[in-house]
């Protein structure tokens, strides 16, 4: 048993109340009260999100000071550079609003940092070299700057005026911005506080259009906001931020923007990733974010953001193909940093002492450290910090679990960092190589006061317990209108009791890494279970209860049900 499964207390009475009250099934109903939804107004918005449910753009703290401004850098015809981040989230944020503000009539330029001179967000040579390119007296500051003290001070005192709009975690003392749009700062609209930066930037132009259209300016009318969600889509889903509230909405309509697209760079992206049938938040996370991703965590993101800008598909497809070579690289390079990486800390492994992970190494990259990160805090489940650089300074990514604010953390650390910001399940930073040993010692020790043995085995969360019966095509069916899943919003899992094999166990794939078997708990048809990655870890055996994610699988025309397993344990009595 790899987990530690915790079922989710089973709610009948109100669960057959909203059954009978909705019209939908009491597993349904089960799997939204786990989600915290009881109400049944809350779980229509929920079950069928609609952009009408959006709420007011100038509830966002200091987005109306935002707008104000960029309304006065209009009338003046100010140019205004977009000063980006290398992400998805920020690509497609800078994206978005260049195209708006280009079509409101702005004088706009765009500035993406370049991660291995110039680091992450308004870092002093950044914003150094976005003026020396681009001379102006405002910049807007997308996917950061919430930290970024120095470099919005020294740009104030050469009269810039900067306009932040990002949800990462705010300073303390908190930048001199114009305005500082950022969900975090709400004490009164917390359903804004998951919104990631391109979902701000969104909002950002429906309160700018809102005002613009009270004014009558010119063009304003014409603007279609829907005509960005496509961009949305990509940037919530990549950023992996919870996929609830005001995030649910966007993507939901963002993906089916995304499905008719004719965005040059999109359709060229999608050619080249090879997707023929209907995009939803796999293809987002697994095929086109990464390789929208490659050019920046390898040197620079400008060829991600002219692939969005492109204007016909002549132009987009020859840098969707240098972005798909680019993202071979990234593999390349990713797969042989954490080999390193893996093989070292699995060979000095000491659960009871090591709680938080720290490993830093000259020339690893530090465009895939937050990869590498993720993986070793995925195979050891403890907080994970991977650095590299030059020798003066590295820098890095970190991954953290449940229970450990990696944010605050690196905040008792600010003595020993150069920089660093992010949020409580990652973060970035930079720190003298010198100094990598105590930030291991210091951070270990608040992890030591903070989390508890139970924190330190990785749950299985259960929505609730099913017998194969349960599982028809249309049950099934039924549950898939929770996506889409993503954090915030998990895919249902579930489990049974006292399965045993129909059939014998079938090695599959390439390299016999998977497991295929066919279940049933004593009568009854069989029904297919795939163990993805079972490598070599202990096939189940005798009477088991199996952890799974139910799916619907198309072959040949027709449909099964198929069981992702997750765990498995022998089995328990009820």
């Amino acid at each position: 048993m790899k987990y530690r499964w915790i079922s989710a207390t089973p709610q009948p009475e109100l669960a057959g109340i909203l059954s009978k009250e909705l019209g939908i099934s009491e597993l349904l109903a089960q799997c939204l009260l786990n989600r915290g939804l009881s109400h049944a107004d809350l779980i229509r918005s929920f079950l069928d999100p609609k952009l009408k449910g959006l709420s007011d753009p100038f509830l966002i703290p200091n987005l109306e000071k935002a707008v104000e401004r960029l309304l006065a850098a209009r009338q003046k015809q100010e140019p205004v550079v977009i000063f980006g981040d290398y992400d998805v989230d920020g690509v497609t944020s800078t994206t978005l609003l260049f195209e708006f503000l280009s079509q409101l009539g702005f004088k706009a330029h765009c500035y993406l940092p370049h991660r291995l001179e110039e680091g992450y967000g308004l870092s002093q040579a950044g914003v150094e070299n976005c003026l020396n390119r681009f001379p102006t007296s405002l910049i807007l500051a997308v996917d950061c700057g919430s930290t970024a003290v120095d470099s919005i001070a020294w740009l104030r005192a050469r009269a810039v005026d900067v306009i932040v709009l990002d949800h990462h975690q705010v300073s303390t003392p908190a930048p001199e911005a114009v305005a500082l749009v950022n969900p975090q700062l709400s004490t009164t609209a917390p359903h804004f506080k998951e919104l990631c930066s391109v979902g701000l930037a969104f909002k950002l132009a429906h309160g700018f259009l809102k005002r613009a259209r009270e004014l009558q300016l010119p063009g304003a009318s014409e603007v279609d906001l829907k005509s960005y969600l496509d961009l949305v889509a990509l940037g919530t889903i990549a950023d992996l931020v919870p996929l609830t509230g005001e995030n649910r909405i966007l993507v939901t309509a963002g993906l089916e923007r995304l499905n008719v697209t004719s965005r040059p760079g999109l359709v060229a992206l999608k050619q080249v990733a090879q997707i023929e049938g209907r995009i939803q938040g796999y293809e987002v996370g697994f095929q086109l974010a990464p390789r929208l991703n490659a050019a920046g965590r390898l040197e620079n993101a400008m060829e991600s953001l002219e692939l969005l800008l492109a204007n016909d598909l002549s132009q987009a497809l020859p840098k969707a193909k240098t972005l798909d070579e680019c993202n071979r690289e990234r593999q390349n390079i990713e797969r042989s940093i954490a080999e390193e990486v893996l093989g070292g800390i699995r060979a000095r492994f000491q659960p009871e002492q090591d709680l938080v992970i720290v490993e830093g190494q000259l020339m690893w990259h530090i465009g895939v450290v937050g990869i590498v990160a993720s993986r070793v805090c995925q195979e050891f489940y403890r907080p994970s910090i991977i650095l590299g650089g030059d020798g003066h300074e590295w820098r890095g990514s970190g991954r953290s679990i449940d229970g450990f604010d990696l944010a605050s953390a690196l905040r008792h650390c600010d003595d020993l960092l150069i920089r660093h910001g992010g949020h409580a399940m990652a973060a970035g930073l930079s720190v003298q190589p010198g100094k990598v040993n105590e930030l291991r010692r210091r951070l270990n020790d608040i992890a030591r006061k903070s989390l508890t043995a139970e924190q330190l085995q990785p749950r299985l969360r259960l929505d609730a317990e099913v017998t194969a019966r349960d599982l028809s095509i249309q049950r099934i069916e039924e549950l898939q209108r929770l996506q889409q899943t993503g954090m915030g919003n998990p895919a249902v899992q579930l489990y049974g009791r006292g399965f045993r094999h129909q059939r014998p166990v079938q090695r599959i794939g390439a390299e016999k890494k998977h497991a295929k078997f066919w279940v049933n708990q004593g009568s009854g048809p069989a029904v297919e279970a795939i163990w993805w990655g079972a490598g070599d870890s202990p096939l189940p055996i005798g009477t088991f209860d199996l952890a799974f994610v139910p799916k619907l699988n198309e072959y040949n025309g027709h449909t099964h049900v198929q069981l992702n397993v997750l765990d498995w344990r022998p089995a328990t009595s009820s």
